[in-house]
């Protein structure tokens, strides 16, 4: 999608060629030759088959593969379609009011409002809305209230990526002016010029729905969790070390109900030993030379601590965000609960369910941030792989290329990012080819994040034809073909 106006003049004329430009006043002063014009695309050079085989395609080679006649038809369809709608709107969102404009099929304004985020709100809007029908509509995000308000008033929503927008911006305000209007009249105008290139919001199953946002709401109260955890550690540390010592996992229940059963150094000496080991066997805590190990920090807990003042203040700190942290896992342990059912009830459940190492709780993840619509990518694992991250980022300049691992990708999905990661992880000690994969690549110097970088990217490309052949990952069939493509990581392996 071109999201700069960088070839039209505020007239809506092209450029001039190169050739045609005229020469400077002083050409004894010219050090540089005219702007040469655009060379034709030359035509791509057979390659030889990649080492995983035909069904393994470069990043280069993909992007250089054409559109076949039937696509260059289909894409010259949409757009002549495109010019149907009798007009096009956008909608610029805050959490109190949205600011409304429609613009015509000539790009001129024809409705402008203002409406509160209420249920008065959205009727003004629908009103308003009628005599146009089911119009596109464009708005700077692909979810929330004002995106599910839009779809129930039968708007066709193009939601716009936050760098698109801006480019957009820039182009009807070159100075950096930012106002309200001029956002939305921007985006509708975008629509109106560039919509027939850009994808519509497709509505989805409520099941689909309620399970990618119970899943991301998991991992916001597990960042919860983690930033309690943290403040107890810094906690402990200013007047218990002899806590942070004993017990290396504070993600653990029993680390918690430690502190509460003795929540500074001077209760844990006045307990005394039969009530440490009472509490250690209870906790299971005891094993082979973890028992003793603690029984010895624990008679020295008084040694170092902190001041008394310190003492009365910070344990009753410790002892609070010890209640906010069982509270906070106990709503876990129910979000869990009602993951796992919805999960259960997917078709796809078993296809996400194979993955060696998901297991029940990146399975869900991985299939709410995927969808179910086979549909979204157009039949290519390349989609897929750009909205999960993984994919290259390719920079060209003249002669000069530069090739991922030059940086991250930015511009995704960052829930399905961090689920990709995870699984990539846990593959590691389930898959031999995963782990070999990885072992390989960290002997090249690569850090940890970007081998699993890598290996999710490889992960993706077998996710999606899984996902797309409505098939289990089935790990002696996958070992089969690698051997059969001569795949390069068990060629490591025998070797």
């Amino acid at each position: 999608m071109n999201n700069c106006a960088a070839g039209e003049t505020f007239a809506g004329g092209r450029p001039a060629s190169a050739r045609s430009q005229s020469w400077p006043q002083n050409p004894k002063r010219v050090t540089r030759r005219l702007l040469g014009e655009p060379e034709a695309l030359a035509p791509t050079s057979n390659r030889k088959t990649p080492q995983e085989g035909h069904d393994i395609s470069s990043m280069e080679g993909r992007a250089k593969r054409g559109k076949n006649q039937k696509q260059q038809q289909k894409t010259m369809n949409e757009s002549d379609q495109w010019q149907q709608p009798r007009a096009f709107g956008a909608l610029d969102w805050a959490s109190e009011k949205h600011s409304v404009i429609i613009v015509d099929q000539a790009g001129k304004v024809s409705e402008q409002f203002e409406i509160e985020h209420s249920a008065l709100g959205w009727k003004k809007f629908r009103e308003k809305l009628q005599p146009y029908g089911s119009i596109p509509f464009a708005i700077e995000t692909s979810q929330g209230a004002a995106v599910e308000q839009l779809l129930e008033a039968g708007m066709i929503v193009y939601p716009l990526n936050p760098k698109s927008a801006q480019a957009y911006r820039e182009r009807k305000a070159p100075s950096g002016a930012k106002d309200d209007w001029l956002d939305a009249w921007s985006f509708a105008d975008a629509l109106r010029v560039d919509g027939q290139g850009w994808k519509p919001l497709r509505p989805e199953g409520p099941l689909i729905k309620e399970l990618r946002l119970l899943c991301r709401d998991e991992v916001s109260l597990i960042e919860q969790r983690t930033a309690f955890i943290n403040q107890l550690r810094h906690a402990l540390a200013e007047y218990y070390p002899a806590a942070l010592e004993a017990f290396e996992d504070w993600t653990s229940v029993s680390a918690w109900m430690f502190l509460q059963r003795f929540p500074s150094p001077e209760l844990l000496a006045q307990a005394g030993k039969r009530q440490w080991q009472k509490f250690l066997h209870s906790r299971r805590l005891w094993g082979s030379d973890q028992g003793p190990r603690r029984m010895e920090i624990f008679a020295h807990a008084t040694e170092f601590a902190g001041s008394p003042p310190t003492v009365k203040a910070k344990s009753l700190l410790a002892l609070s965000l010890v209640q906010m942290l069982f509270a906070i896992e106990k709503q876990l342990a129910l979000y869990r609960q009602r993951i796992e059912a919805l999960f259960a009830r997917h078709p796809d459940h078993d296809l996400f369910g194979s993955l060696p190492g998901a297991g029940a709780k990146i399975a869900p993840r991985l299939l709410s941030e995927i969808g179910d619509d086979r549909e979204r990518f157009g039949g290519e694992a390349q989609n897929l792989q750009c909205l999960g991250g993984t994919a290259p980022v390719t920079k060209r300049s003249g002669k000069q290329r530069k090739y991922w691992p030059v940086h991250q990708r930015w511009a995704c999905d960052k829930h399905l990012r961090h689920a990709i990661h995870l699984f990539a992880e846990q593959s590691l000690s389930r898959c031999v080819w995963a782990n070999i994969y990885y072992q390989h690549h960290r002997q090249k110097n690569q850090s940890h994040a970007n081998t699993i970088r890598r290996l999710g990217h490889r992960w993706l490309k077998i996710i999606h034809k899984m996902w797309i052949d409505r098939t289990p990952y089935n790990a002696e069939l996958h070992h089969r073909n690698q051997l059969q493509h001569g795949s390069w990581i068990f060629q490591l392996n025998q070797s």
